[in-house]
């Protein structure tokens, strides 16, 4: 018998509450966008959900504007793996802002791979001038 394919779906992508990346539990999301406020400590990211995938290796890459070291040099994209556990499985890929902000306001390319194929991927744009109106609206709410 065939084995089936793999299926990938996104299942929710922009700002999330915050994550705790040694627990089993995906972050919640707050709001679905693609603009994310420069601000300390906003997460964001997207959730994807694999299904009949168990023992694939995925492959990550976070690929953000020119971010420079202490030493003024521009530092890599961050990349990882991750083997999917179970046959309905989801795995959150993501970033928090840190200071200085300034050096991290553009584009932040999000992608994973299987196979040397993308299955996933999302540009997320950090932007100065959402900062305070993002913050009232989350302060607002409650979060």
């Amino acid at each position: 018998m065939a084995k089936s394919k793999a299926q990938f779906e996104m299942t929710s992508f922009g700002l999330y509450e915050g994550w705790d990346s040694k627990s089993k539990e995906l972050p919640s999301i707050r709001n679905f966008t693609t603009k994310i406020p420069a601000t300390l400590d906003v997460e964001f990211g997207f959730i994807l959900e694999v299904k009949k995938g168990k023992g694939l290796k995925l492959d990550y890459t976070i690929y953000h504007p020119n971010i420079p070291d202490k030493k003024g040099n521009v530092l890599e994209p961050f990349s990882g793996d991750v083997y999917v556990r179970n046959n309905n499985w989801e795995f959150y890929l993501g970033d928090t802002l840190w200071a200085p902000i300034h050096d991290k306001v553009g584009d932040w390319r999000m992608v994973i791979e299987c196979d040397g194929k993308i299955v996933a991927e999302k540009t997320f744009t950090v932007l100065e001038e959402y900062a305070d109106g993002e913050i009232q609206f989350w302060k607002n709410r409650g979060y």
